[in-house]
């Protein structure tokens, strides 16, 4: 039988993944073409700056940026990991007065930004708070000189309030993976004369491993990430480089060369976890697991566990919230100030546009690379998810750079055509705010609308397109109304990480443009925790909407387990 030479071509490009690239495939590599964009234009002029200060970095200030991102960064995910794993330990496994409770109100510390941690912490405890204030009046002390205190305003003092910020994260992982054990390990173990804190580290633990792994190098990221506490807390690190050298000093490239140092940490985070969970694969060979049995613990144990979860949730949110909104609530004529409602009624409209195009793109990206006989598009999914490491900061660098690249040549041609000086149309706008969140949290939908397709059947898709409805019409009648839920998930966790990112909305927003992030900022880099109370309250209500999604998400796999 004969084959044409066209034939041979196609089945040649068939064999590499070279298919034919269709309507669907060019959206999804557009997509992601525009979501990795901010990442390559940091990356490409680390490498070809104006000024190159590699050396200048090197020699004065880039060591002592590094010094203090990866002492946060390792000191606070071993103390966050300690404390979500043993909190995630007696939770799943152990039986004490009040577990139920403490099995869902551990995550509320995920509803406070550690920036507003940061300023409740230091309003509390500095030498004018009500805390020092409190012993100089008990013990009848004028001076500093006359009794120690630990200093408020350092590195110790960051590492505890993102290690109480940022654990539940650690938390959230570990009680999944315990509670998939199952309890012929730990029986055997028990069985082989282990005790139970043996047991625990020589079987529990292990087995859990991947997911801890996961979980602290969350934390570690959110640490490198973070820009408003380390300020407010007089800590140099790479994020607060970036505003330092590319605001203050003007140099564009030398803040993406530092740009580029933190997304060097980041990859090695992200293959740190990969080998990590690579070479700790556990399989369960039991056909009839048994979920673990919860003990009962000593009444010494169950003190120690009472003790060791009021404190966590103490410490990470109770204290923090009670804080703020005392400030708030005795000083009430600040919640009729035009500046907060205006800051309120910005970032909902800015968020909500952002988790609907977010959303959106995710659907239409997941959709068509499912659609492509292309097998290389499959690759730019993974990649998509790159912009949820990096951090806002760099985002933000990223960005702006090329956006104002654009704006700066579309001006000219309008001008050279028209004799019109239009000016910046997208640079300095809103917009540019909005895009920046949709590729910082592009990578929430991707992780949600990507779920949501693999629990569709491909035969109802089939069945569909054998019905005569293409493929626009078969996601609009038959996927969309089976992932609505999903989709109204995604969104509003993509709402309420917008209403909360800080970096990149400072380095973005147009002038007079305030979002309730930037607002706290303001008041609170002017010592006024005052007048940043009322917005912080507002924040934190909003982010417990988050919280509740992942509890009652986390409860209902539970139950059907």
């Amino acid at each position: 039988m004969r084959v044409s030479m066209a034939e041979m071509y196609e089945n040649k490009r068939r064999r590499f993944g070279l298919g034919f690239l269709s309507g669907w495939s060019v959206i999804a590599c557009v997509i992601a073409a525009v979501i990795l964009i901010p990442i390559l234009s940091v990356v490409s002029l680390s490498f070809f700056p104006k000024e190159n200060i590699w050396p200048h970095l090197i020699s004065t200030t880039l060591p002592r940026y590094l010094f203090n991102s990866l002492s946060l960064m390792v000191t606070t995910g071993l103390l966050a990991g300690c404390m979500g794993v043993m909190a995630a330990w007696f939770v799943a496994m152990k039986e004490f007065p009040g577990r139920k409770i403490f099995e869902w109100a551990l995550l509320l510390p995920l509803s406070i930004p550690t920036y507003i941690a940061a300023y409740a912490l230091v309003d509390f405890w500095e030498f004018a708070g009500p805390a020092q204030t409190a012993l100089r009046g008990v013990f009848g002390w004028t001076s500093t000189k006359q009794y120690w205190f630990p200093e408020v305003r350092s590195r110790g003092a960051a590492i505890i309030v993102f290690a109480f910020a940022l654990y539940p994260y650690v938390y959230l992982l570990a009680r999944s993976a315990f509670r998939e054990q199952s309890s012929c390990a730990l029986e055997t173990s028990r069985a082989l004369g282990c005790g139970p804190w043996e047991s625990f580290w020589r079987v529990g633990l292990p087995l859990a491993r991947p997911a801890v792994v996961v979980g602290v190098s969350i934390v570690m990221m959110e640490t490198l990430n973070d820009f408003g506490a380390v300020e407010f807390f007089a800590v140099q690190t790479l994020t607060t480089g970036i505003f330092t050298v590319w605001l203050e000093a003007s140099n564009s490239g030398g803040a993406a060369q530092i740009a580029s140092v933190i997304l060097i940490l980041v990859l090695a985070l992200l293959m740190l976890e990969r080998q990590g969970r690579k070479q700790s694969k556990f399989h369960q060979l039991s056909k009839h697991a048994r979920p673990p049995v919860r003990e009962t613990l000593s009444p010494l144990a169950r003190f120690c566990a009472v003790v060791l979860c009021s404190l966590m949730i103490g410490v990470g949110f109770l204290m923090p919230f009670s804080i703020m909104l005392h400030h708030a609530l005795i000083n009430p004529e600040l919640w009729l100030k035009s500046d907060l409602w205006a800051a309120t009624w910005t970032t909902i409209w800015i968020a909500v546009v952002a988790a609907i195009i977010t959303v959106s793109a995710g659907v239409l990206l997941i959709y068509a690379v499912r659609l492509s006989s292309v097998k290389w598009v499959r690759y730019v999914l993974p990649l998509t998810a790159i912009g949820y490491a990096a951090p806002g900061a760099v985002i933000g660098l990223g960005i702006l750079i090329p956006m104002a690249a654009f704006d700066n040549i579309l001006a000219d041609w309008i001008e050279a055509a028209t004799g019109v000086d239009i000016g910046l149309l997208i640079t300095g706008t809103a917009g540019a705010v909005i895009f920046a969140y949709c590729v910082r949290f592009f990578a929430i939908a991707y992780g949600s609308v990507d779920a949501a397709f693999g629990r569709i059947t491909p035969s109802m898709g089939m069945a569909s397109r054998s019905l005569g409805l293409n493929a626009s019409r078969t996601l609009k009648h038959v996927h969309y109304p089976l992932m609505r839920g999903s989709l109204l998930t995604a969104a509003l966790l993509i709402f309420v990480d917008s209403s909360k990112e800080l970096p990149a909305t400072l380095l973005l927003r147009p002038f007079g443009f305030d979002t309730l992030a930037t607002h706290i900022y303001g008041y609170a880099s002017l010592e006024d925790i005052n007048g940043a109370s009322p917005a912080s309250i507002v924040v934190i209500l909003v982010s417990l909407l988050a919280v509740g999604i992942v509890a009652k998400t986390s409860q209902s796999q539970s139950d059907k387990k």
